[in-house]
């Protein structure tokens, strides 16, 4: 089976349907092997319950599989595999946000089992170049599995709440803020992180909730131990859980009504992943994933201005305004209202130039900043006073 190939969700059906001890695990123990592989901690390193052998399968390529794979177990209906995949269509056909905007261009086609591979390449963002790899790592795909709790519940009431998607991100996001703030020493990538999470939501753009409300809007023991496992994530930052973290989430845990045995089982099964398995997920090898993320992203926004250096310096000039801010920032600290000024302005000189594209993608706004760091090594040296030849 390969799953970057056409075909690759019917011949994974076929293959699963001959394994009926699929279906018979517990929910528990399936939300078990789901962490266990990386998927709800957005690092797929097997497929889930080792359903498919991993053989050359990249990390990518087991995301889909889990993803789908998720899905099936909750589906957990044998009528026919047409019937399944039409439910996982509808699904996504049914979520109206904004964001999911990504899927209208291709929910047109026919429904098939092509059509859902389409779907599944378009929600996991399957892409080479760095941006989307170092992004989707650790945080897009660790969210994923919010996708198959909206699932469940369409199941059964055959409509998708927006406003069900909005919350379960929100409360994430808040509690992720929730446990940074708990840091006894917070490190510099830390409001970083907390970007990165913010681009890489689908369903909602709102301010975070107030920490009750959040705790409120997580109903089911699913829910809730789904978002202790991703506030230990969090707390896994910087590779040590402290003190202070170690209370708020105590705290946390009990203010959800769960026992304190789910928060114990939960650091102990991320500790063990990440020992397990650092040699060969790349963020967690030597140093913060966001700083990779940051260092590795630099790489790309400098060989993206080298290759367009002409064309974009055409464009700067012809943006007189622009020109202007680019210049006034390589004398001091643009203010925020140049700082959008900047932004918007920029965003249509992409429009223009597509090998740029990638910052017009889904959370391609957080490189903005190093491409304006940038950039003044493009403008005439006689905007820069202090600029020194080499």
């Amino acid at each position: 089976m390969n799953p970057s190939a056409s075909g690759w969700i019917k011949k994974l059906l076929k293959e699963v349907s001959a394994d009926a001890g699929f279906f018979d695990s517990p929910l528990e123990s399936f939300y078990q092997d789901l962490k266990h592989c990386g998927f709800i901690y957005g690092s797929n390193i097997a497929a889930v319950s080792n359903a498919v052998p991993k053989k050359d399968l990249t990390d990518e390529e087991l995301c889909k599989v889990n993803l789908i794979l998720a899905f099936l177990y909750v589906y957990k209906r044998n009528p026919s595999e047409e019937k399944f995949i039409d439910t996982v269509i509808n699904f996504y056909g049914a979520i109206t946000v904004s964001k999911a905007s990504i899927f209208h261009s291709i929910l047109g086609k026919k429904k098939s089992a092509s059509l859902l591979e389409d779907l599944i390449d378009k929600r996991i963002h399957i892409d080479d170049n760095i941006f989307t790899k170092n992004f989707n790592y650790f945080i897009t795909n660790a969210l994923l599995f919010v996708d198959v709790l909206a699932y469940q519940k369409f199941l059964d009431t055959n409509t998708v709440s927006d406003k069900y998607l909005q919350d379960i991100e929100t409360s994430i996001e808040t509690i992720v803020i929730e446990v940074f703030e708990s840091k006894l020493q917070k490190s510099k990538y830390d409001n970083s992180l907390t970007k990165l999470l913010k681009q890489s939501r689908r369903y909602h753009t709102n301010a975070p909730l107030d920490y009750g409300d959040a705790i409120a809007t997580l109903k089911t023991s699913l829910e809730k131990r789904y978002i202790i496992d991703i506030a230990c994530m969090a707390s896994w930052t910087d590779n040590v859980v402290d003190k202070s973290e170690n209370k708020f989430l105590a705290q946390f845990c009990d203010h959800l009504e769960l026992e304190l045995d789910v928060l114990n089982r939960s650091i102990l099964d991320i500790d063990v992943f990440y020992s397990s398995n650092k040699s060969s997920i790349a963020a967690l090898g030597s140093k913060n994933f966001v700083q990779s993320f940051y260092d590795n992203s630099s790489k790309m926004v400098m060989k993206l201005i080298s290759r367009n250096s002409k064309r974009l310096l055409q464009e700067l000039k012809e943006s007189k305004e622009l020109m202007v801010l680019l210049t006034k920032s390589t004398k001091r600290e643009l203010t925020a209202a140049e700082h959008k000024k900047v932004q918007a302005q920029l965003m249509d000189i992409f429009k223009s130039i597509p090998s740029l594209a990638i910052f017009m993608l889904p959370g391609g706004a957080i490189l903005l900043p190093l491409f304006i760091k940038f950039i003044p090594k493009l403008l005439p040296s006689a905007f820069d006073e202090n600029r020194i030849d080499e």
